[in-house]
């Protein structure tokens, strides 16, 4: 396969991870918050002093919120397909970088392309292209900026296109998703790099460095000091949380991302024998560039488990240079498939094997968790059925034969036939017969034209998104209006304070959980119960 097969079989693998149904999934907590910007940037003008709720919001830099607010514009803001549009174009911008730059490190394109595959296909890439969050914008840019750094530390020139468009992308990584990636990407690979290339003829560099960082300056702190010399006190405030929030939030053990490789999804039990260097330095031909994707794996979770705060989707950048290790283990199992020794054939089994088991048990496993009853969704059902349940029968046959490249693509089909036909049938677990939208607050008569109001604390970021518009948040009664009837907002019942001096009529409730309570997925913070109220005379 030339170079061009393969840029157009990655560009339709991702057109089939990114793209379908994905305006589909409700909007979660981050998203909400995200697009509440978004939308406060169109209707509102705050461009450069970002807002959430008509609230600074500084938290996070505003380079992706951008693209997301001209996305809207172009295509509606409140379609979600549009609002997560940037997002998937991002993830894109990610695998096609790693291809290009896993060639040039590799000098083989076909392991470039299966590790980029490799990369499409993992369960947080997939997760995080798919969604509205920032992470993967920041991580994307990194990865341009890393691999020109790579160029100009290979170039025996002074490289200064490679480096200034570092700069660049650093910046574009730092606007937006601040300071994260730098740590959790661009150190660890400062470090593998310096391990297993080193840095030769740095000297010439310095003078291309320092315009890199510059450019760097330039594009990713012009924001951040705009907002700290224009809004001082509220930059503070907001970054003395955000600094506290890191040492004192979702604070977890070092060895908490130390299972980091099932982040990859299906590719789990490879990515493991990938990690296994005794395993793996008899089987890779390239030592160097395998030690590099190693230690530059194994230093993004050492760096990230000395913060604090862990999260599992703090772990998406490892998913970079595991992808790349990974491949090595598979181009091995395809480049040698006839002359595997008996441990690669019996590991090789039962990776490849316990994918197609699923495929095989799917259909059954999907008509018992849905009763048989698939509505007009059959359709859908039918499909994934006969897919999985198809490629898990080949995946077999192929094995069988030893040819493990099939059973490699087998397996992207297999990713490709689960979000193009198994996504709509999540509609089918939807049970909250109690389901109303806030959006149609204003349909109401009683709430039509009356300002909204509410108390600490404040309703969630996904009621405040579904409404459509901002919410005023008042810390103390003495702030309510005193003449006139108001619409007020929230979770429970109305204080007995607010009582004793308001008339309270109850209006209606909004709940926009699509599961219903005591299911174990209805969240509480997003209902709420809507009154209207008026100063009692």
């Amino acid at each position: 396969m030339n170079n061009r097969r393969y840029l157009i079989f990655l560009a339709l693998a991702c057109l089939c991870i990114f793209f379908p149904h994905l305006g589909l999934i409700e909007v979660n907590i981050m998203e909400a918050r995200n697009f509440i910007t978004a939308r406060e940037m169109l209707e509102n003008g705050n461009w450069i002093h970002t807002t959430m709720n008509l609230e600074p919001r500084y938290e996070k830099p505003p380079l992706p919120t951008w693209l997301t607010a001209l996305s809207g514009a172009a295509f509606g803001i409140t379609n979600h397909f549009a609002l997560r549009l940037p997002a998937a174009l991002a993830s894109v911008f990610l695998v096609f970088t790693f291809y290009f730059f896993a060639d040039r490190l590799l000098k083989k394109k076909k392991q470039a392309f299966i590790a980029s595959l490799i990369l499409a296909s993992s369960f947080y890439i997939v997760f995080s292209g798919r969604n509205g969050q920032w992470d993967i914008f920041a991580h994307s840019f990194m990865t341009f900026a890393i691999f020109q750094l790579y160029l100009a530390f290979q170039s025996e020139t002074k490289a200064w296109k490679n480096w200034i468009l570092a700069g660049v992308f650093l910046g574009f990584s730092f606007m937006s998703k601040g300071p994260v990636s730098l740590f959790a990407l661009l150190l660890p690979f400062l470090i593998s790099y310096g391990i297993v290339f080193k840095y030769r003829n740095f000297k010439q560099k310095i003078s291309p460095l320092m315009i890199f960082l510059v450019v760097f300056a330039l594009v990713g702190l012009s924001w951040g000091l705009y907002i700290y010399v224009t809004d001082l006190s509220t930059a503070e405030t907001i970054a003395n949380k955000e600094a506290n929030s890191w040492a004192n939030r979702s604070v977890k053990p070092f060895y908490h991302y130390w299972s980091f490789f099932v982040q990859s999804g299906i590719w789990t039990f490879f990515s493991f024998l990938a990690l296994l260097y005794p395993l793996m330095i008899k089987r890779v031909e390239n030592k160097k560039a395998y030690l590099f994707s190693l230690s530059w794996t194994l230093a993004s979770v050492i760096l990230l488990s000395m913060v604090p705060e862990k999260k599992e989707r703090y772990l998406l950048p490892v998913l970079i240079p595991m992808a790349l290790t990974t491949s090595f283990y598979l181009n091995y199992l395809i480049k040698y498939a006839k002359q595997l020794p008996k441990l690669d054939i019996y590991l090789s089994r039962f990776g490849f094997g316990l994918i197609a088991l699923i495929g095989l048990a799917a259909p059954i496993g999907i008509y018992i968790v849905f009763n048989g009853d698939f509505g007009n969704h059959f359709a859908y059902f039918a499909l994934v059925s006969i897919s999985l349940l198809s490629l898990g029968i080949l995946i077999l046959k192929w094995l069988r034969s030893e040819n493990y490249e099939y059973c490699f693509y087998g397996v992207i089909y297999f990713i490709c036939s689960i979000i193009l036909f198994a996504f709509p049938l999540v509609e089918l677990s939807y049970n909250n017969d109690e389901f109303k939208n806030a959006s149609t607050l204003r349909e109401i008569k009683e709430t039509r034209d009356l300002e909204i109001y509410s108390m600490d604390p404040i309703l969630a970021p996904e009621i405040i998104y579904d409404l459509g518009e901002p919410i005023k948040r008042v810390r103390f009664i003495k702030d309510l209006p005193e003449k006139g009837s108001f619409t007020f907002m929230t979770y429970d019942t109305i204080p007995d304070s607010l009582q004793t001096r308001f008339n309270a009529n109850f209006v209606t409730r909004f709940d926009i959980n699509n599961w219903k309570k005591n299911g174990g997925r209805h969240e509480i913070r997003n209902t709420s119960n809507v009154f209207v109220l008026e100063k009692k005379h």
